[in-house]
């Protein structure tokens, strides 16, 4: 039966439709999702065994629940999601400010609708996209806000009692009777305004200026927080953390894998360049190991942590970065580069807290030596290990790459160098094309893998990088150093 077209409470009664608490709703419609072998949160990665289980346990016992990790770990999104597990439409009166159901009014407005028009009593449905509410909790905010306060003008206008329920304005979570209510940042709400949340959790109460209300609200509550040892800003105080029944820990991927997958969900690449612009999953992969080492360095705050929100746009200033320079060139269509890493520099140093030490050293330093340490993880997974060859100059897989260079030979690959400029400069190095043809991968990325090439030998310090404005140049550090004192020599 379609309910929407209802439009009276007398229909209503007619029907059969039943009330039922907005936890009712949810844990039924997840027990049908469960049961069906829907994903009961689709877009969520890396959680199955960890969080969603949680959060499917916390709903089919009806709680509320506060969600509890460091920031970029999807706590909004999971919150957001629940919203899905509402029933598509709700009756509720027409007019009525906090959603009253017509078959059970709580508000005085409500009550006196029904008692004065009977069946006749007009019906409005509620989708349930207005049926979740969130709110950001900041210093600033107020009871008023929340739960509501007297309005002296409708008071005045009306000439009721400060007293009479009929002349209070309704706060946020008031108006959210029936409905997701979603808290984030719940530590940095002041504490006296968490204690107002007290009896709604409980026992349903309202307390607005000494005036005690008796509203039996029906709302699901979300909180959402970092951990307190972080925020430094507040925390949750321990009443409250007694009556919020589950309490859900998330975390960061587990796996590259895993990271990788959550990092092309989200990022915003445009159709067009995507069909344009090649990325190896090299590349992908070394952009996650990146982000898995700012997690682990001893420079950056773990207790910050890392947000996934970093590798995003990273990803999508990869993205760009090439573009840039396929329009630059007048290029039709062109792959990412290693050297397109440095790109994605102002993507990292606004999201990344450093300890004291890493301040001292730089954000950009800090950004580009741990970028090595994520060329060295991807560099073994396809390269043998260069240190292993340094007094076995006859076996050396490196070897004629190093005598190469020795000779003094270098090699500069601007971040904007043309496709055509690219490849003549990695092919006219010796010593490269073996290692490269005994790797399982397309001729599209064989340069890609020549580059790898010499910045894992780089990263190990096995031949000279620098780094100045957007140019990479190879060399060879030790060799340079003597010629250069060879001229001295000769001058003198």
């Amino acid at each position: 039966m379609d309910h929407t077209k209802i439009k009276t409470l007398g229909e209503l009664k007619a029907s059969d439709y039943a009330p039922q608490s907005i936890r009712e709703e949810m844990r039924q419609n997840l027990i049908k999702r469960m049961q069906s072998g829907e994903t009961s949160f689709p877009g969520i990665v890396g959680f199955d065994d960890t969080v969603i289980p949680d959060l499917e346990r916390a709903i089919l016992s009806k709680h509320n629940i506060l969600l509890l990790g460091l920031r970029g770990q999807a706590k909004t999104r999971i919150a957001r999601l629940c919203q899905t597990l509402l029933d598509d439409y709700i009756p509720v009166i027409e007019g009525s400010e906090i959603n009253d159901d017509p078959l059970a009014p709580i508000s005085r407005f409500g009550k006196d609708i029904v008692a004065e028009m009977g069946d006749k009593t007009p019906v409005r449905w509620l989708h349930r996209d207005e049926r979740y509410v969130e709110k950001l909790a900041t210093p600033d905010v107020s009871i008023a806000d929340l739960v509501g306060d007297v309005d002296p003008i409708k008071a005045a206008t009306l000439k009721l009692p400060y007293s009479d329920e009929r002349v209070i304005h309704f706060g946020l979570i008031t108006r959210a009777h029936r409905c997701i209510f979603v808290i984030n940042e719940l530590p940095d709400l002041q504490a006296r305004i968490q204690v107002s949340l007290f009896n709604i959790l409980q026992e349903e109460d309202l307390q607005i200026r000494g005036f005690k209300l008796r509203l039996p609200l029906d709302v699901q509550f979300i909180f959402t927080a970092n951990p307190e040892d972080y925020t430094n800003r507040g925390s949750i105080i321990t009443p409250l953390k007694d009556r919020i029944e589950s309490q859900i820990l998330t975390h960061y991927p587990t796996s590259i894998e895993i990271a990788k997958q959550i990092t092309q969900q989200e990022a915003k690449v445009h159709d067009d360049t995507k069909e344009l612009i090649q990325v190896s999953e090299m590349l992908k992969d070394l952009l996650e190991y990146f982000v898995f080492e700012l997690r682990e360095s001893e420079l950056t705050d773990e207790k910050s942590g890392v947000s996934a929100r970093l590798s995003i746009a990273a990803y999508e200033n990869l993205i760009s970065t090439a573009e840039r320079r396929m329009i630059l060139n007048k290029e039709t269509k062109t792959q990412a580069r290693l050297s397109d890493f440095w790109g994605i520099i102002p993507a990292v140093t606004g999201k990344v807290e450093l300890v004291y030490e890493g301040e001292q050293i730089g954000p950009y330093n800090v950004a580009i030596n741990i970028l090595n340490e994520a060329i060295k993880q991807v560099f073994l997974d396809y390269f043998p290990h260069p240190e292993k060859w340094d007094n076995d100059g006859d076996n050396d897989p490196y070897g004629a790459v190093k005598l190469w260079f020795a000779d003094g030979n270098e090699i500069d690959l601007p971040i904007d160098l043309d496709s055509k400029t690219y490849q003549q400069s990695l092919e006219n190095i010796p010593g490269l094309t073996g290692r490269i043809n005994d790797l399982d991968i397309s001729s599209d990325e064989k340069l890609v893998f020549r580059e790898l090439l010499l910045n894992g030998l780089a990263a190990f310090q096995i031949i000279g990088k620098q780094i100045v404005n957007n140019n990479v140049s190879f060399r060879d550090e030790l060799g340079n150093m003597l010629d250069d004192l060879d001229d001295d020599y000769n001058l003198n």
